[in-house]
């Protein structure tokens, strides 16, 4: 693809973009976790912005999901007040706004949040607090909306998948699971699953990260998932010739034919050990194949990342253009957990008016 045909990093800044797969407790700013600390005594690994961002970024690093996770006892420590998780939440809108994203489902786990005494109930609300708040900061220029999330170690998913039910009409678009995947199989949390689809609720897995096609499979076809969190590991599926013809195994293929959404996070991934580096991240031929791909962050703080980022490493590596980057948000605008028409004006009077602007029709 001839260069002048690549968007610049300015260009994609200004770009709208949505965001499916962003954990509230993987992208706090590090003055934040450095404040919050400093009211509830928690101990941190270093005391200053800078060094403080630079522990989260190598730890997190390691080419290991599991290792990845233990970066959360900072942030997740930080986060047992009203207060801190309200202000947790509209710092998120504001960074989110700040770097295009128009629309975003971000996750968490409530159960995660009541070690000093809340209620679920009051963390869901503190969380919907800052969301408004940080929208009303933004001047209508974004809409976030939750995810609650259960992990998959714990016992408590059908109490979670209740609560967001409780919530819906308030600011919660579904319900997801995640966690370590080795050892924790989705079909553990059938009874949560089965309650949503009575109640006519959506929800996402963790599945295909860190483990490979079994999660997929049972995260698709027992639990009935409407989208793949990350779902890298279905290119285990496909087959490529030397000629570059490629071959779907039945799963793959159902994965496509049913235009499964794949929240698909390159720099997280890399930092998991899900893929080698961004040049060689299987989004490059998943997207070939027009599978229903998508581009995330998943935990900006852990991984230094925003969806500018993402989508400038995916430029660099592939040589993507404006249009391409359209296709992905508009595959993710397709995806949300939004009301059919409320995804639909998005799309046609932010998303679609946005990128011509731009010049990319």
């Amino acid at each position: 693809m001839p260069e002048r045909t690549r968007p610049g990093r300015d260009e994609i800044l200004r770009a709208p973009k949505v965001l499916l797969h962003d954990h509230l407790d993987g992208g706090l700013r590090p003055r934040t976790v450095l404040e919050l600390a400093a009211d509830v005594g928690h101990a941190l690994p270093a005391h200053d912005e800078e060094a403080l961002g630079r522990w989260f970024a190598e730890s997190a690093d390691s080419g290991s999901l599991v290792r990845y996770l233990e970066t959360f006892e900072h942030t997740v420590g930080v986060m047992q007040t009203e207060d801190a998780i309200e202000r947790v939440a509209r710092e998120c809108v504001a960074d989110l706004a700040a770097d295009g994203v128009v629309y975003a489902e971000v996750r968490y786990a409530p159960e995660q949040h009541v070690s000093a005494g809340l209620t679920l109930d009051q963390v869901v609300g503190a969380v919907r607090s800052g969301f408004e708040a940080g929208m009303v900061d933004a001047d209508g220029r974004i809409v976030v909306r939750q995810l609650l999330t259960a992990m998959r170690h714990q016992a408590r998913s059908r109490e979670i998948a209740e609560l967001s039910v409780a919530w819906r009409d308030a600011g919660v678009v579904g319900f997801d699971i995640a966690g370590a995947e080795a050892g924790f199989p989705p079909t553990r949390h059938l009874d949560a699953f089965e309650y949503l689809q009575r109640q006519n609720s959506h929800f996402t897995i963790h599945a295909g990260e860190a483990f490979g096609l079994p999660s997929i499979w049972e995260a698709i076809q027992w639990c009935g998932a409407d989208r793949l969190g990350h779902g890298v590991r279905i290119v285990d599926d496909i087959k490529v010739d030397e000629d570059g013809t490629a071959h779907l195994g039945r799963l793959a293929a159902y994965v496509r034919d049913k235009r499964i959404p794949l929240e698909l996070a390159p720099a997280s991934n890399v930092q998991t050990g899900a893929a080698p580096s961004i040049a060689e991240h299987p989004i490059g031929l998943l997207t070939d194949l027009r599978f229903r791909v998508t581009v995330n962050t998943d935990n900006r703080l852990m991984s230094q990342t925003s969806m500018t980022s993402e989508m400038a490493a995916l430029v660099d590596a592939f040589g993507y253009d404006l249009p391409r980057l359209r296709w992905f948000t508009i595959n993710a605008m397709k995806s949300a957990f939004l009301p059919f028409d409320e995804r639909l004006a998005i799309i046609e009077e932010v998303v679609k008016p946005g990128y011509a602007a731009l010049g990319a029709a």
